[in-house]
């Protein structure tokens, strides 16, 4: 009876026999139609320039505007990643995806307008970029306006088994309905006999593992995910590795949840450590952490330089306020647990933790003066941390610094809380740019999931992305 009440819920009868494809390759179909789109802009762009300039629009004339199709493009991927263009909830729904649209052509207006400015007189041309902007809002339009209804009717939503029961298949399901229900479909649990019928959120447990094969080859499932692979029982691991050998994806429940979230989820993986290490070896070949450190030294020391004209008018300003100090130091935990002094505009009346000691502050703290919210709101108290990248204690990007106190305490709450010193702490990081501020050890452990996942896939594109998603902070004054 219970497996009647699973096949009601999970009737396979109505459904198509399309395409199954993985989330990387859906992502990979909108992301090759959107370039595309951008490159037909670019031609259509340099054609209107042609025309208006009287010219011959032939080889002669494109080839040394070549450089136009590379760099758009590229411009266009870095802008739309870090936007969330590719997330597939927002390709699926028209309202954002326009949002987001007009967004990226506005940043590529204001990026190519700042170029123009910095550079010498007729090196660019003046309404090229209006041309390209018009045609590329267009083209992207329509292509994300109908490659859902295209790939429609080509392609099903990815049916999936969830091995494992628990906390763990839980929270992946949640996972799945809330950030990829368009793209994969659950068809069930498997679990143990005695727990068949029962329910996990809305999915059913539908039988376990010597059912696993006819659940396989009756629903078309193309991935089992497994919540934990040492608590299989011995007829689990027989089933899914028969699975496995007919064609079936085994996807772990932490690798699937990390790549729809952007997040490790720490507290689900228990000793399965090496969830949590980086996915690239640092060696002499791979030259990122030397770039990254050039980089920030060189972005540091201009804005050291904006920072000294800045420095009068916000000392003026911070001691016309409150009474006390123009700076605030104190003792953050950076690479390797070493302990260093950070280096901020003083927000807060003096003493301010004279009675409560180390806490976390709060939305609408009543500690911070005037003048410190509005610094909070831009990150402008953030600015004399330039310091202590150029000193070495942090870098641009990374996991923020904590203090000593919160770092004893979450080390011994949270699993895996010290591999955030593992890398120099950041200015900026990928838990700032996607989750609010933290103001209790719950937010610190959802912080901690991006910060993982940062440390897992460090690189110069991911640090690029997190810059623009700060610069978009900071402009939308979404501080505390």
């Amino acid at each position: 009876m219970q497996t009647k009440a699973a096949d009601v819920i999970f009737s396979p009868q109505s459904r198509r026999k399309g395409l199954q494809l993985r989330l990387a390759e859906r992502r990979f179909i909108v992301i090759a139609g959107d370039a595309l789109a951008v490159v037909i802009a670019v031609m259509i762009a340099l054609a209107i320039w042609a025309w208006v300039d009287q010219s011959q629009f032939d080889l002669a004339f494109l080839l040394p505007q070549s450089v136009w199709f590379i760099m758009l493009p590229i411009l266009w991927m870095i802008l739309a990643s870090a936007n969330d263009f590719y997330d597939l909830n927002i390709v699926f729904n028209r309202s954002p995806t326009l949002q987001r649209l007009f967004l990226i052509t506005g940043q590529t207006a204001i990026v190519y307008l700042i170029v123009f400015f910095l550079s010498p007189r007729e090196a660019l041309p003046r309404l090229f970029i209006v041309y390209y902007a018009i045609a590329s809002l267009v083209l992207v339009t329509i292509w994300r306006l109908v490659n859902p209804i295209l790939l429609g009717r080509v392609l099903e939503p990815r049916q999936i088994l969830i091995v494992g029961t628990g906390s763990t298949a839980q929270e992946i399901i949640q996972a799945i309905q809330t950030q990829q229900h368009k793209s994969l479909e659950i068809r069930g649990v498997i679990g143990p006999r005695d727990e068949v019928g029962q329910l996990i959120g809305d999915v059913p447990i539908i039988g376990a593992g010597t059912d696993l094969m006819n659940f396989v080859q009756r629903d078309r499932i193309h991935e089992l995910v497994i919540t934990s692979t040492h608590r299989l029982s011995d007829e689990d691991f027989k089933a899914v590795m028969d699975a496995y050998e007919l064609g079936v994806s085994l996807v772990p429940m932490p690798i699937l949840y990390e790549a729809m979230t952007g997040r490790v989820p720490v507290e689900h993986i228990k000793d399965n450590w090496s969830v949590v290490l980086p996915t690239q070896e640092s060696t002499l070949l791979n030259p990122y952490k030397a770039i990254k450190r050039l980089v920030e030294i060189l972005l540091s020391g201009i804005g050291m330089i904006i920072f000294l004209f800045l420095l009068p008018l916000i000392a003026l300003v911070i001691r016309l306020d409150s009474p006390g100090p123009i700076f605030y130091t104190q003792e953050r935990v950076g690479l390797g647990g070493r302990v260093f002094q950070i280096i901020k505009f003083r927000t807060m009346v003096q003493n301010a933790e004279a009675k409560t000691g180390a806490v976390f502050s709060q939305q609408g703290d009543p500690r911070v003066t005037r003048f410190g919210r509005i610094m909070r709101k831009t990150r402008l108290d953030e600015i004399p941390q330039l310091i202590n990248v150029l000193r070495g204690d942090m870098s641009l990007i990374g996991p923020r610094p904590e203090r000593p106190e919160h770092v004893k305490r979450l080390t011994e709450k949270i699993p895996f809380y010290r591999t955030r010193l593992t890398i120099r702490p950041g200015l900026t990081g990928w838990a700032q740019v996607r989750y609010g501020y933290g103001s209790t050890d719950e937010d610190a452990l959802v912080k901690l999931q991006y910060d993982l996942y940062y440390i897992r896939h460090q690189s110069l594109l991911l640090d690029l992305n997190i810059l623009i998603r700060t610069v978009g902070k900071v402009l939308k004054m979404s501080g505390i």
